[in-house]
């Protein structure tokens, strides 16, 4: 089983909080470490909306620069995560991050639930994977999210990176996500469909449930967010697990593990089950085991389209202009913009020629280029 605390950016760009939160990280049970390589320009456009904070309303685009780092900061956390015994896993979210990232040599790569369609990105991971391959080495094992995602672009996902060394998580794109919303029985299907070793990237609020039902259906990866406290401003603060819930999930992990080891997989799923009914109704706990069907989860709906990638204007342009390189982006839509067409058709784009004016942000459309 491989634990992973996310810590992501909830360091906020502070050494001192990250080494922190890695000690505490490391006392609970962790076995890998995460953070997130965030540069704004890579996941947003500057006019995506506005995001509330403790301190006030800011652009979101703001907020994820002010979480920046430079390449020396992480090549600081990792070397302190090794010395506390643990592997360090780290999102890119796009080509400049994922680049230094592989430069760093990270344990782990981790491509995030709305990056599962930035195809540029994935295709770049590949080739760099296959040249490490080619020269001998063993190449970067990679741990893909699934939320706010369907079959089809799972499909299209491992038709780019291959299976070798990839992992599946179940994810829910919703914070936090309802326990209910996990159906665990598609991550074991589509585990053994792909050929794959799976697990769940969890966002529920319970400390136990999501992670004991995933290990009791042969989950060896789970992912849980890791701050110190729920209170401070991180952005993922208030669906993280502080150190003492955290240590509680190991706990529960490995109960399910001596579980199952004793009493096999169908009666240990019944004792798995009589622990949690006490708290959860039975039918719920059936169809988070049981429903094998993948499909976007009520509380993460909404968010398709919007949540993971798609093309994006980068600047007001007048009919008949043509377009460069520069003038889209592969960009999550998020707050207040139109949502573009598929990351697939970027390189179709470059060059099209615009039949009518478009705006700043707007998502790219195939009608922005018909006659």
């Amino acid at each position: 089983m491989l634990i992973i605390a996310e810590i992501g950016t909830s360091h906020e760009g502070s050494k001192e909080k990250a080494f922190r939160m890695i000690d505490a990280a490391a006392e609970a049970g962790a076995d890998a470490i995460k953070f997130q390589w965030v540069y704004a320009d890579e996941i947003l456009h500057p006019l995506t909306g506005f995001v509330d904070l403790p301190t006030g309303r800011i652009p979101l685009y703001e907020r994820f620069r002010q979480l920046e780092c430079a390449p020396s900061f992480y090549k600081e956390l990792l070397d302190y995560v090794h010395k506390k015994g643990c592997k360090f896993c780290c999102s890119p979210f796009g080509l400049k991050s994922l680049s230094e990232l592989l430069e760093l040599e990270s344990d782990f790569i981790k491509i995030a639930s709305p990056e599962l369609n930035h195809y540029k990105m994935l295709e770049s991971l590949r080739d760099y994977r296959a040249k490490q391959k080619a020269s001998g080495k063993s190449p970067v094992p990679v741990i893909v999210s699934s939320g706010v995602s369907k079959l089809c672009d799972i499909e299209k996902a491992f038709e780019i990176l291959g299976t070798d060394g990839v992992s599946l998580l179940h994810c829910v794109t919703s914070y936090p996500a309802p326990e209910g919303d996990y159906r665990l029985g598609s991550m074991e299907a589509l585990g053994k469909v792909f050929g794959v070793e799976y697990g769940v990237s969890d966002h529920s609020l319970d400390p136990m449930l999501v992670p004991s039902l995933c290990t009791s259906l042969g989950g060896t990866v789970i992912e849980k967010h890791f701050t110190l406290s729920k209170k401070t401003s991180g952005l993922d603060d208030p669906v993280a697990l502080e150190p003492e819930q955290f240590a509680l999930m190991v706990h529960a992990v490995n109960q399910t593990e001596a579980v199952i080891k004793r009493y096999g997989r169908e009666k240990g799923l019944e004792t798995i089950m009589n622990q949690f009914s006490e708290s959860f109704p039975r039918m719920q706990l059936e169809k988070m085991l049981f429903d094998c069907k993948k499909d976007l989860a009520p509380s993460e709906s909404a968010n398709y389209g919007r949540t993971n990638r798609s093309l994006h204007f980068m600047r007001d342009m007048k009919k008949g202009e043509k377009l460069g390189e520069g003038d889209i982006a592969i960009l999550r839509t998020e707050k207040v913009l139109t949502t573009g067409i598929s990351p697939e058709f970027y390189d179709m784009m470059i060059g099209a020629v615009l039949s009518t004016d478009v705006k700043n942000g707007e998502g790219v459309q195939f009608e922005h280029f018909i006659k």
